[in-house]
């Protein structure tokens, strides 16, 4: 196997980990083991157990806003139907059997320090989200985007938390209802 396949499987072994288990709970040695690469390999690649985190998270980010991106391309057909597809998404995220909760939120409450760099990376990702929530209603025409953005945001964090800590099966369900709302008064206080 290639170097660089090498280190791309020991991040998408640490990110199934890390994101189901946590980041502290998880040693490097579980990691190692299951990625089935020698400690040279995974040193060579990774200079710390915080080097491999931060992989993690970009590689976490990467993948999370491409597929959000992606799916709601493929469900909405008018800028309006892609603001409000982002429910929809969520609730097939949550739906998932590989739905542990919000790796960001997760990995934010496991180093508080608001300059540890594992947060920061937390902070930025959930940045770029809102930044394309403001971009998909700037498209739609909606009289505040970055207002928008942080109504829906806001709405989108607490759905993800009541559907991990609670189990709720309907918290998209939910969200989308008070989302579509925030959609439509957006669109008609012009």
């Amino acid at each position: 196997m290639a170097q660089a396949s090498k280190r791309e499987q020991v991040i998408d072994v640490a990110l199934k980990l890390f994101y189901k288990e946590g980041f502290h709970a998880t040693g490097v040695e579980k990691i190692r083991e299951e990625a089935g690469v020698s400690k040279k390999t995974l040193y060579n690649h990774f200079k710390s157990k915080d080097e491999l985190i931060l992989a993690v998270l970009r590689r976490r980010d990467e993948q999370f806003r491409n597929s959000l991106m992606r799916r709601v391309e493929q469900l909405g057909k008018t800028p309006v139907e892609k603001l409000k597809a982002i429910f929809d998404f969520i609730d097939e995220w949550f739906k998932s059997e590989f739905f542990w909760g919000c790796m960001f939120i997760n990995a934010s409450a496991e180093f508080t320090d608001m300059d540890n760099p594992h947060h920061v990376v937390c902070a930025e990702h959930k940045r770029l989200v809102h930044k394309y929530i403001e971009k998909l209603g700037a498209d739609a025409g909606v009289k505040n985007p970055d207002e928008l953005a942080e109504q829906l945001n806001l709405l989108i964090e607490g759905a993800i938390v009541q559907a991990h800590v609670s189990g709720d099966s309907r918290a998209a369900d939910r969200a989308r209802e008070i989302g579509v709302i925030l959609i439509n008064n957006s669109l008609t206080l012009h």
